[in-house]
């Protein structure tokens, strides 16, 4: 069909991912097992390649191709800068874990096969491909979660995919409803026909609809997935499982709340910020709790979705949402790729005790994980709190003061837990959970891949923090 027509350069940023993807299969049949760190190659350069063409088409003009179905805009060019760089960074800090496992080149190649889903959420510009996206962003993260298959990783995967299977076939039904509604699928015809169709049945289909983006994104009340598919696989897979989605899902989210939903006679925008608060005071509530040093960034990830969930309600009454949601993006992204980073590098340190105990005569590892932790929390002059100053700026000019109140407010309460795996570390005298000191034990190997991560994740969360007007001018020029 000719409407449906577009030149394949226009997608060589996601072509190059898909040949990553592809490449590396191939590459990995005919590799010898030991020297499966060529994939891990050919994938990392496809994502670095996919971010540079990326960023070069940010300066062309906002457009659509294939029939309107793959929107190529700001929003689209930030997902795909974040998500390819985050997508490089998850699969060099899986180097160590993933070195010399009989499926390594299966989980790279199902890295890049999400981190394309991922793109695709973003761009989507119409119902049929977000639904195509939501599973191609689903799919390959269900095999990753268990890919150590052991107990707590087959129990993560099941849930994770019961979970999914239970949101898609709501996303779907809301899709279903939609359509039916509007007797078209693409944004901008949804966009003129929802004001004036029934309202009972758009009201089923934007459920639906935000309950699959939601889960993709992990925000309450579709979350619980994510604590036990965190903390059942290896930090690495932890680190791309709630970092590259979330970037694709959120920006989705944003879009239908800018387009298709923008005009229609329901309050979608308040339901929207409902979630952003269950979100981030939910989260932050079960965060307080855990001992588990996986367990509590999975709170923690389920809390920020809160902070993100504040730009897409506020996406049709601002124009400051834009420029929040690409240097909280960006930001978010490199903050909690360090996090998990942290976690890997010591990777038998699995509680918050062990890991202060580990990491004792270790300064920088310790100053690296203090910057990310803090950068979390949105500790000046971190990506992060330049991204809540932005995120909480578009969210009171949209007319939710309340909301920013409240994510104030629970700003400072995140700091009272990520402060519990800060300072023992920072002391280098863990306690017992009885509070007497810890036996001197032998200093534990730290892993050089996840290390380094860390540490370039620290250094790019201060850097960003501090040129966010350069990133900011790149974005929006």
């Amino acid at each position: 069909m000719e409407g449906m027509t577009g030149d394949p350069l226009d997608l060589l940023p996601e072509l190059l991912l898909l040949l990553g993807a592809v490449g590396g299969l191939l590459l990995g049949l005919w590799t010898p097992q030991r020297r499966q760190a060529r994939v891990r190659g050919l994938v990392v350069l496809a994502a670095l390649a996919s971010a540079a063409v990326a960023a070069v088409d940010l300066v062309g003009p906002d457009t659509s191709v294939y029939g309107g179905t793959w929107v190529l805009d700001t929003t689209t060019g930030v997902v795909r800068i974040t998500v390819a760089l985050a997508t490089a960074a998850a699969v060099l800090l899986s180097a160590t874990s993933l070195s010399g496992h009989p499926r390594e080149t299966e989980a790279y190649v199902l890295m890049a096969l999400g981190a394309l889903g991922s793109v695709a959420l973003a761009a989507s510009g119409d119902l049929l491909m977000l639904v195509a996206a939501y599973l191609l962003a689903s799919v390959p993260l269900y095999a990753l979660a268990g890919f150590a298959k052991d107990v707590r990783g087959v129990e993560a995967t099941l849930k994770y995919y019961l979970m999914g299977a239970l949101v898609g076939a709501l996303m779907l039904v809301g899709i279903a409803a939609l359509v039916l509604a509007a007797g078209a699928s693409g944004y901008p015809e949804l966009t003129a026909a929802l004001p004036r169709a029934p309202m009972p049945l758009v009201a089923v289909g934007v459920i639906g609809v935000l309950a699959g983006v939601g889960f993709k994104a992990g925000a309450v009340p579709v979350h619980f997935w994510v604590p036990d598919a965190i903390a059942g696989t290896t930090p690495s897979v932890a680190a791309f499982i709630s970092t590259v989605p979330k970037l694709g899902a959120v920006a989705a989210a944003s879009r239908l709340l800018a387009e298709p939903f923008s005009g229609i006679p329901l309050d979608v925008p308040l339901v929207v910020a409902i979630i952003a608060a269950a979100s981030m005071t939910l989260g932050n509530l079960a965060a307080f709790r855990q001992t588990e040093v996986l367990r509590l960034l999975a709170y923690s990830t389920i809390s920020q979705v809160g902070y993100l969930y504040m730009i897409v309600a506020v996406a049709a009454r601002s124009d400051l949402a834009g420029p929040a949601l690409a240097i909280y993006l960006a930001g978010y992204a490199v903050t909690n790729l360090g996090a998990f980073s942290a976690a890997a590098a010591l990777p038998h340190a699995t509680t918050l005790t062990d890991w202060a105990a580990a990491a004792r005569g270790r300064p920088w590892l310790v100053l690296s994980l203090v910057v990310v932790l803090l950068g979390l929390v949105g500790t000046p002059p971190t990506a992060v709190f330049l991204g809540k100053v932005a995120v909480f700026s578009a969210t009171a000019d949209g007319g939710l003061g309340w909301l920013v109140v409240l994510a104030a407010i629970n700003t400072v309460a995140s700091l009272f837990y990520y402060l519990r795996w800060i300072a023992p570390a920072a002391r280098g005298e863990p306690t017992t959970a009885a509070g007497q000191p810890a036996t001197a034990t032998r200093p534990a190997a730290v892993a050089h891949a996840p290390a380094v991560t860390l540490h370039a994740a620290a250094a790019g969360s201060l850097l960003l923090g501090v040129g966010a007007g350069v990133w900011l001018a790149v974005v929006t020029s």
